[in-house]
């Protein structure tokens, strides 16, 4: 059958020039997918929207070969692989297990959803994951004594900071909200006194962003406060920092830099695919991270679903330094 395929093709004298749409749209994703930085933000943030949701543009390669077999088109089929080879050489490392055993400290971060109705089965559910450091985001003042009590057994330490909070099996200390320019308390910052040294996390729920068709992706005051919050991390005392939360963007958002240019992502580093954690229903983005400066992650993954619209995200790192 293959043999055939190709001897009909061969035989056809327009297959090198049927197909040119076909490949033009291939050489214009590789263009945007390769040139992603270069997508000006001036227009509705068009950038950042696109790094947002920069994996999903792979799923153009799959139909733009179809339409090259279809077509019976050498010249897209070629074109083809342009697109394909940018989407492997961003994300391809992404598609290997990279996580590795051992680790001294479970971390987890989930943004509990303020109308979530059952709090204390969303918080149960968080503590059996094991973790020794929880940090829980958009936290309803009326809920937090339902995960006070839901998370009293398994940690004795903990701290609300307006809508963040974090709880530990760990002593806390130097325990302080983080000025993200709100004007309310949405990220705070503690140290964690762990068998293997004090460590700083920070818990940060930067301001939502919007898809409007007559304003495009509105992210100004997430851009700020993610400024903000890096600039608080770059002046961090402390060797080790862990910073959990939901911070509405992805690991490619170029507004983020501020935050990501200083520190490692425990997906990217130990997660094994893209750990898509909203919405829960259909996870398509990874806005929930946790990341890491001075430590090593060993292990980063998803949690269950909660009555949350957003997945639990959990890392193993280690803290300990190798003699």
């Amino acid at each position: 059958m293959a043999n055939r395929l190709v001897a009909v093709w061969r035989g056809d004298p327009r297959i090198w020039r049927r197909g040119l749409v076909v490949a033009a749209l291939a050489v214009l994703l590789a263009l945007v997918m390769a040139a992603h930085a270069h997508i000006p933000n001036r227009f509705g943030n068009l950038g950042s929207l696109t790094e947002t949701f920069l994996p999903w543009l792979g799923l153009g390669v799959p139909v733009l070969l179809l339409l090259a077999v279809v077509r019976r088109s050498a010249s897209a089929l070629i074109a083809v692989l342009l697109p394909a080879i940018v989407w492997l050489n961003l994300f391809g490392g992404l598609l290997s297990d990279k996580a590795a055993g051992g680790g001294d400290l479970m971390v987890a971060t989930h943004n509990v959803n303020a109308d979530n109705a059952d709090p204390a089965g969303t918080a149960r559910s968080v503590a059996a994951s094991g973790a020794d450091v929880v940090a829980l985001e958009e936290l309803r003042a009326s809920a937090v004594p339902t995960y006070e009590e839901a998370l009293a057994s398994t940690y004795r330490y903990h701290s609300v900071q307006g809508t963040v909070g974090v709880w530990s099996k760990y002593p806390l200390s130097d325990i302080a909200p983080v000025d993200i320019k709100l004007g309310w308390t949405r990220a705070m910052r503690a140290t964690v006194t762990t068998p293997a040294g004090p460590v700083a996390v920070y818990v940060a729920h930067l301001p939502s962003v919007r898809v409007k068709l007559e304003a495009g992706f509105t992210a100004r005051q997430r851009d700020t406060s993610a400024d903000a919050l890096g600039e608080a991390i770059a002046g961090e005392p402390l060797e080790r920092v862990v910073l959990l939360g939901d911070l509405n963007g992805t690991m490619n958002d170029r507004a983020l830099n501020a935050v990501t240019s200083q520190m490692r992502s425990t997906q990217g580093a130990a997660g094994s695919g893209f750990g898509f954690s909203w919405p829960a229903s259909f996870p398509m983005a990874r806005i929930d991270q946790i990341m890491v400066k001075g430590v090593e992650p060993m292990k980063s993954w998803t949690l269950p679903e909660t009555g949350s619209d957003h997945l639990p995200v959990a890392a193993r790192v280690r803290l300990a330094t190798e003699s």
